[in-house]
């Protein structure tokens, strides 16, 4: 809720400047949000006694009345959203916990609109904080909510701000102990099916897997990126094969584009774990209703989502809240590597 101040008073950009704090904290004081920390607030009053700031009464009542229920917003296609078995996961674990509290959940996709209709929502007090299941660099509109209401992050975001928090697995060392489980079992022409690289997950798991084909003296066959969906998959897969000589081995980012890789080594007659190794990352119910069963690396999707909603939860009632959460990954070997 925007805070308007009175005519000739300073303004609530003033007071962040003095206080050496974002607008966003700012606001958080004013309205009693319990998301600011001691030095933070301390800081923040002490700009406002100096400054003289006086917010708008009916705006402080309005952002301080609670209404009991949170937002779970999704910045990605419809139809991204409901192919992807790890949403589902997500989704289900954020909704034990909400389920178990006195709060609410509505949730929006707000991937047509560049977020407007969620960030106008979110602004007119409909929520008490929100949790986002995905995001990218694109997606500034999350900071402008961010602005107004605490907000969970799954996955860490692109850039990090001193007052987000986020659930994470640690993908670094996912994409590491992939391409360590390939080069263990002699593999050395290992190529990768990246994330997209504006987002974190995409970002870190290529990196893990750069790393550690570093480490062992070798140079990656090939890495192309695959969006993260199925058809991306398959289309990185053609653009490898294409380039020259198949890889023995592939990593690939998730489990979904790992599926669509399998159609296209199929197209050329090659087949996986036989002719090619072929490694996901996810162990959603992908891995185990393709053939072979797909060996893959396991990121716990449900109960990052029951962190997710915790974390809020924790926030919302004032309680102390790690503002980063990372879990751990683990190899789940199948037949395909």
């Amino acid at each position: 809720m925007e805070l308007a101040p009175v005519r000739g008073a300073a303004t609530i950009e003033e007071v962040a400047a003095r206080a050496g704090v974002s607008r966003s904290t700012v606001s958080r004081v004013v309205n009693g949000s319990p998301a600011v920390s001691s030095t933070a607030l301390e800081a923040v009053r002490r700009a406002i006694d100096e400054l003289q700031y006086v917010p708008n009464r009916a705006a402080r009542s309005l952002a301080s009345r609670q209404t009991r229920a949170i937002a779970l917003i999704i910045p990605e296609q419809t139809d991204r959203f409901f192919g992807d078995p790890f949403f589902a996961s997500i989704v289900a674990g954020i909704g034990e916990v909400i389920g178990e509290s006195d709060y609410i959940m509505n949730m929006l996709i707000a991937s047509d609109d560049a977020g407007a209709k969620a960030v106008a929502y979110l602004r007119g007090g409909s929520v008490d904080g929100a949790i986002v299941a995905s995001h990218h660099t694109s997606d500034t509109f999350l900071e402008r909510i961010a602005d107004v209401v605490p907000v969970v992050y799954g996955g860490r975001p692109v850039r990090v701000r001193a007052d987000d928090y986020y659930v994470d697995v640690d993908n670094v060392k996912g994409g590491r102990v992939a391409t360590a489980y390939l080069l263990a079992r002699g593999h050395r022409r290992i190529a990768t099916i990246s994330g997209p690289q504006d987002m974190a997950a995409g970002i870190d798991r290529l990196r893990g897997f750069r790393d550690e084909m570093a480490a062992a003296g070798l140079e990656p066959a090939a890495v192309d990126d695959g969006d993260f969906t199925e058809m991306g998959g398959a289309l990185a897969m053609n653009r490898i094969l294409a380039a020259g000589e198949a890889p023995d081995a592939v990593f690939v980012a998730s489990d979904l584009m790992a599926r669509g890789a399998y159609a296209a080594l199929r197209e050329k007659g090659i087949e996986p774990g036989r002719d090619v190794a072929v490694m996901g990352f996810d162990d959603s119910s992908v891995s185990t209703s393709i053939t072979p069963s797909l060996t893959t690396v396991r990121q716990p999707s449900l109960t990052q989502g029951r962190h997710m909603a915790s974390v809020l939860l924790d926030v919302l009632a004032g309680r102390p809240a790690a503002h980063a959460t990372i879990l751990p990954t683990e190899v789940v070997e199948r037949a395909s590597a």
